[in-house]
């Protein structure tokens, strides 16, 4: 499985349902969700500053993580910014690769 980090800020109705619900149920729902596109909810935490919420997940691929995002971002009680999560391990595969490549004007 991957990791995903998922951004989100919420929308003024999202903010409503959050104040219904508090912190934890709002949680317990997105882990469903979470859990709904076969992943597991590895991180939940509310954040001032442009996010409002950041979610951590391990889903099964990128169609998982593709399917949340909309579905999330459909509700329109939370905007939505995907980032793939890189372990050190895999960086280290990619740079032993290495590529061909030739800079601009070289």
């Amino acid at each position: 499985m991957a990791k995903y980090m998922f951004r989100t800020s919420y929308t003024q109705s999202g903010l409503k349902g959050l104040i219904a619900e508090g912190g934890t149920g709002r949680r317990e729902a997105l882990r469903q969700t979470v859990e709904s596109a076969g992943g597991t909810l590895e991180g939940f935490y509310y954040a001032f500053g442009d996010d409002d919420l950041l979610l951590i997940a391990d889903l099964p691929d990128e169609q998982a993580a593709l399917t949340l995002s909309l579905n999330i971002a459909a509700a329109g009680a939370l905007t939505v910014s995907v980032t793939v999560l890189i372990d050190p391990e895999t960086v280290d595969e990619a740079v032993a690769k290495g590529v061909s490549y030739r800079p601009p004007g070289a």
